[in-house]
């Protein structure tokens, strides 16, 4: 029987630690995976529409003259200015929310192209908006950047 040297036992050691780190690496990424939310304009929806049972966020403008209100469930058009998406919503709408202002829905895109949202978000004063949102209006040419 031959004896493993020194100098290959630390390499078999720092070759096991590397595959140990690479698989825990490969199931901490996996398993945040379905939680990444990303965030779209009414644009980019538009120009590619992401699958049914995608969570994203949309965001933009709450188009003037769009919310529909009846009890609970709410309807409304989320633009920015180039693109517009019809959103649905049920539960408590936030105080801020009203037409002419920033908002970010989160939810999936149905195959009618409604999207229904399971979280509604308004901007909390008169100064700020999402940066999300702020970037693309920015991008639609329909924001002016600030100072």
């Amino acid at each position: 029987m031959t004896k493993t040297s020194p100098r290959r036992m630390r390499a078999y050691l720092i070759l096991g630690a590397l595959v140990a780190l690479g698989l825990a690496a490969f199931i901490a990424l996996t398993a945040l995976q379905d939680n990444i939310v990303f965030f779209r304009s009414p644009s980019e929806v538009a120009a590619t529409p992401p699958a049914s049972d995608r969570r994203f966020r949309i965001g933009g403008m709450v188009q003037e003259g769009s919310v529909v209100r009846d009890g609970l469930n709410v309807e409304f058009i989320v633009t920015d200015f180039n693109a517009a998406i019809a959103v649905r919503y049920s539960g408590m709408l936030p105080d801020l929310f009203r037409e002419g202002q920033g908002v970010v829905a989160e939810g999936r895109l149905q195959p009618n192209g409604v999207f229904l949202a399971d979280n509604v978000l308004a901007k909390h004063d008169e100064n700020y908006m999402p940066p999300e949102v702020a970037e693309a209006l920015q991008k639609a040419g329909k924001m002016e950047v600030g100072p």
